[in-house]
This record gives C-alpha cells, sequence and structure tokens, in this order.
C-alpha cells in the first residue's frame, strides 16, 4: 500500500477531475451553449457534481482522510513549503469532506439543477426587464440555501454558515462590525468627492469600437502576465472567471462599444483572478489545493490589477499612444488628463461592475444587507426589487431605472451564491494592504511599483504576488498568507489611505 498521503492524493484526483469537468460545462454554458440547451445541460452538471460528492463522502475517502490526519501536527511543525503544502493537503481536504458529509447527494443533485435553470432564467429575465421571470427561480436558490445552513450548521447566525463557504471564518457580526466602521468613513469620502466639480465621462464615452477595445484588452492581457498559452478569454453576459487546471483557466468580459472601462476593467479584473490561478504550486494539481485560499484573498488579486493597476496615472501614461492609435475618432481631441480622470471619475452609479473604486464598497453592503434579510426571512423574493431600490436610494442617493440595472444586473444569486458579495470588500481592503508591502519589497530593486508601471514592466509585481500569494493555493490560509506578506492582519487603514492620496480627500 502506498504511505498516505500518495494515497489521499490517489482519491482526490479523480474527484477533481469530475468537478472539472463539470466546470467545463459551465463555462460553456455561459458562453457558446445553444439556447435550447440549457435544461439539458443543468441535468449533465447535476450527475457529476453528484458523482464527485458521492466519491468524497465515500468511506474509501473518510479512510484516506482517517489514515492522513496522524501526519498533520508533525508537519505542522516543520513548516518549511512541503511540509505546509502535505499539511495544508490533509487539513483543507478534512474540512471538505466533513462539510460534503453534511450534504446528501439529493441536495448535491437538487442544487445543481436549480443553479443550471436559475442561470438561464437570470439571463432571460435581464435582458427582458422581467423579475417576475426569475423570482421563482430565485426563491428555490433562497430556500436551498436557507437548507444549506441548517445542513452545514452554526452557532450565532444562518449567515454566517453561508459565509464560511467563501472566507473561512468569517461571521456576520464581525463583517458588519467591519463593513459598519468602514462605511461610517466612506460615506462622507463619496460625498466630499460628490460636491466636487467633476470631469464629466465624455473622455470614455464614445464610439469605441468592438474590435479595437478587443485588441487592446488582449494586448495588455498578456503584457501583465496572462499566460494564453494556459488561458483563454472570450464573452459572456456577466465576466466571471473559472479554472479546470493551472494550465487551463477561463476568463470572460463584455464590451460596451459606447462605454470603454467596461470590457477593460473586467478583463484587468477577471486577469487578476485567472493569473492568481495560473499561478498556484505544481504540486497542488488534481487536488483541494489547487485554488485560491479564500475568495477575499482572490479578490484582492481582481480588484488589484483592475484598481491600483488598471486606473492608475503611471499605467495610462504607458499605454496612452497605443490607446490613442486604437481610437482614433474616439479619443480625438481628447488629453492623457481628461482621460485619467474619466477613468477615475467618483459618482454614484446603480452598475456595481461599473461602479468607481470609491463607491464600489457600498454596492457591496447594500448587497450583503439584503442577503441577510432574504436568509432570516425578513424580506421575501417577491419584495426584492423595492428592498434593493430603497437600499440604493440609502447607501448611494439613487434609485435604479429598471430591474435590469438594480437587482437583476449581478449573476451570483442565479449560481447559489449567497455569502460571497462580502468578499469583494474584504478584497479591496487585501489589495491595498499587499500593494503597500509589495512596493516597500520591490522599491530598492526595481523603483516604486508607479514607476515600472510607467515603464511598462509588469513582471516584478506579478512576481512578488505568486511568491507570496499564488504558489500556496489553500495550503496557508488567508489570515497567515496576508500577515506572511504583510506583517499584520486584515486592516481597512491601507485602503482608506490609498484613496485619501489618490483623490486628496
Amino acid at each position: 500500500m502506498s504511505d498516505p498521503l500518495s494515497h489521499l492524493r490517489d482519491r482526490l484526483a479523480p474527484i477533481h477531475d469530475l468537478n472539472a469537468s463539470a466546470a467545463v460545462l459551465e463555462w460553456d454554458q455561459e458562453t457558446y451553449l445553444p439556447p435550447a440547451a440549457h435544461s439539458a445541460r443543468a441535468n449533465q452538471v447535476a450527475t457529476l457534481r453528484t458523482l464527485a460528492h458521492q466519491m468524497l463522502t465515500s468511506k474509501e475517502t473518510a479512510q484516506a482522510v482517517a489514515d492522513a490526519l496522524p501526519l498533520l501536527s508533525d508537519l505542522e511543525a516543520r513548516d518549511d513549503d512541503q511540509s505546509i503544502f502535505d499539511a495544508g493537503l490533509i487539513r483543507e481536504t478534512a474540512r471538505d469532506f466533513e462539510y460534503a458529509q453534511k450534504l446528501s447527494p439529493d441536495f448535491v443533485s437538487r442544487q445543481a439543477t436549480a443553479i443550471g435553470l436559475a442561470k438561464e432564467a437570470w439571463r432571460h429575465a435581464r435582458n427582458t426587464d422581467d423579475f417576475d421571470h426569475y423570482a421563482p427561480h430565485l426563491e428555490t436558490i433562497v430556500a436551498l440555501n436557507r437548507e444549506l445552513a441548517d445542513l452545514l450548521g452554526y452557532t450565532e447566525h444562518p449567515y454566517d454558515a453561508l459565509l464560511d463557504q467563501f472566507e473561512p471564518g468569517a461571521t456576520t457580526a464581525q463583517l458588519q462590525q467591519v463593513f459598519g466602521d468602514l462605511r461610517e468613513r466612506l460615506v462622507p469620502i463619496v460625498q466630499t468627492l460628490s460636491e466636487r466639480e467633476q470631469p464629466g465621462l465624455g473622455a470614455v464615452t464614445g464610439d469605441f469600437l468592438h474590435q479595437a477595445q478587443w485588441d487592446l484588452g488582449m494586448k495588455v492581457l498578456t503584457d501583465i502576465g496572462f499566460d494564453l498559452s494556459r488561458g483563454r478569454q472570450d464573452a459572456s453576459t456577466h465576466p466571471f472567471s473559472t479554472t479546470f487546471d493551472r494550465t487551463d483557466v477561463r476568463i470572460t468580459t463584455r464590451v460596451d462599444p459606447h462605454y470603454f472601462p467596461s470590457a477593460f476593467s473586467s478583463t484587468m479584473h477577471e486577469a487578476g483572478h485567472g493569473m492568481y490561478e495560473q499561478g498556484v504550486d505544481p504540486r497542488t494539481a488534481r487536488t483541494p489545493l489547487a485554488e485560491g485560499t479564500s475568495l477575499g484573498m482572490h479578490e484582492s488579486q481582481s480588484r488589484l490589477w483592475e484598481n491600483l493597476v488598471g486606473r492608475s496615472r503611471p499605467f495610462w501614461s504607458h499605454y496612452w499612444p497605443q490607446t490613442q492609435v486604437a481610437f482614433p475618432d474616439a479619443l480625438s481631441g481628447v488629453t492623457l488628463d481628461d482621460f485619467y480622470a474619466a477613468m477615475n471619475h467618483v459618482a454614484p452609479s446603480p452598475i456595481r461592475v461599473d461602479a468607481d473604486e470609491v463607491t464600489y464598497n457600498l454596492h457591496i453592503m447594500l448587497r450583503m444587507e439584503l442577503e441577510i434579510a432574504l436568509i432570516e426571512g425578513t424580506l421575501a423574493v417577491a419584495d426584492l426589487p423595492r428592498a434593493w431600490n430603497d437600499a440604493m436610494e440609502n447607501y448611494l442617493g439613487i434609485r435604479p431605472a429598471t430591474n435590469a440595472e438594480g437587482v437583476l444586473q449581478d449573476v451570483h444569486w442565479s449560481l447559489g451564491t449567497i455569502g460571497y458579495f462580502p468578499t469583494y470588500a474584504l478584497g479591496n481592503l487585501m489589495s491595498a494592504m499587499l500593494w503597500d508591502a509589495c512596493d516597500r519589497d520591490l522599491t530598492p530593486a526595481h523603483g516604486s511599483l508607479d514607476e515600472q508601471m510607467a515603464r511598462g514592466e509588469f513582471g516584478p509585481l506579478l512576481d512578488w504576488m505568486r511568491t507570496h500569494v499564488h504558489r500556496w493555493g489553500r495550503a496557508k490560509s488567508a489570515d497567515r498568507i496576508l500577515r506572511d506578506a504583510t506583517g499584520g492582519p486584515l486592516t481597512a487603514e491601507p485602503w482608506l489611505a490609498y484613496i485619501a492620496r489618490k483623490y486628496d480627500v
């Protein structure tokens, strides 16, 4: 018989393959699937997810985990690279096994089927501004998440169990405290900026040809380090990223021919996710470690590349000549100052993915508030559009004109991922912490990150992230990665300092 760790890896490999195969089908559903095939695809995905779940919860897997667990304490005490990966494999597999044991194959199948149908219902509802078409599917998703919370168990609040899927260890009370404090300091900043004379969006609106946007996005994608030999970009209704293996990472974007930031920011955002997945250590292949350690840490990468890089003046000073060539008509008479100001225009707006980096966190707080109410049962799905619009007015001072730009704008609930949204705001805070640490480490040898971007050099930044964040996958927790890389725990101070410095508030 092989040693316990080898046996555990052998047991996990086909489970990973089944889930990766389901992910391929889900990616295809979002990009190329014929419209009439969604019901069949939901069944196909449900079958694969159910088989993977059955293998994970089998007595054979239970025995493999039990055989490996006695090795854990010694591995954790060693703390060298290989021991960290081996300990992480045992720890995270045990966590996944315990989690999966709480879910019956029937629940997994019902959940996968409901998600498959809800995604198409959401797409139709968003395109037609018809919330009533989507509402029954969302009711099913909410009911399944309440059931999921009960199955997983919680001490204080059912939302805790849902949060823990995406940000292990996070609780509703903790996030309400963190976000409450952040909101208290952020709302006055938004108000101050809103009262200033704004440059407007004219420099980034107009006739930005679809193909030219795509070509520029692909050029920058490769420049910053997304490996097209191990990934690709396609179009989808809602930008997303997915990974089948570190050698096969897919990202998507959506192009608005009249608004430049939509596609470009989406490409940068999803590239951040994709480069994280491409950067995990090969030792994690076909195991639960072969992905980001938490969704907050994942969002730290997407938000870092989208905002701290892709909205910075040094970045655009480098790419400005190429951008002018790509869009000679749309940018006729536009200066770099005009363009940079428009890319960083701050004003409350209804669409989260198009929101500026200052108001973005308020969009997240709004969604978390509504999710908690849905799970508590204090808000009915039928009342969600009104509650959404009221919350939007409360948080941002605006009301969406349609449900398509309101409650129907995000795909996440149709994916069943209630508890996911808070990780976007956590990622913002983490991104600034990691940026400051990286800038401190790289400046002596390479110059500041601003100086590197002005030269079009992104390799040192990506290499630093790969060394301190990406390569670990789930072998290290988000808290440990953050402490090891930055020297301290999560704090909002670097992000608030970045906003204050950039926008002079």
